[in-house]
């Protein structure tokens, strides 16, 4: 028989045994136990933290794993943790990482001036590397 033939046949014996026998069910006998002590991060915890993940980054992979579990917490990393993440995408050659970085932090602080404050920051290093914003290139998206 074809290999399709039997596709087939097998497809209709399931179909015709499944409407009549009941559907197994499966019990999960295992129950993971957590522990009932949940250490919290400290901010100085999480920052030191993502300063050493950025420093080791050997490609995009890790660096762009690295930035979406940074950004994923509900806080903006610090100056320190942004560097980190530039001169990690400058290591592995990622410009439009490093222009994305910008992007995220925009999206996560409050206010215009939260954001200005990161900019002012983080100035000599973006002429450094030299990072065009998106809002320099276009000035009426902002």
């Amino acid at each position: 028989m074809a290999p399709s033939t039997v596709l087939r046949i097998a497809a209709r014996q399931f179909r015709a045994t499944s409407r009549f026998a009941a559907v197994p069910t499966f019990r999960a006998s295992a129950i993971r136990a957590y522990s009932s002590e949940s250490h919290e991060e400290t901010f100085e915890e999480f920052t030191s933290r993502y300063e050493k993940e950025f420093d080791s980054v050997q490609d995009v992979f890790e660096l762009q794993r690295n930035l979406n579990n940074a950004f994923a917490y509900d806080l903006v990393p610090a100056p320190s943790v942004i560097v980190a993440a530039l001169k990690a995408a400058r290591r592995v050659n990622d410009y439009p990482t490093a222009v994305r970085i910008f992007e995220g932090i925009k999206a996560k602080v409050e206010n215009k001036g939260q954001y200005e404050q990161y900019l002012q920051e983080l100035a000599p290093l973006k002429e450094e590397l030299g990072i065009t914003l998106k809002e320099d290139l276009f000035p009426e998206s902002k």
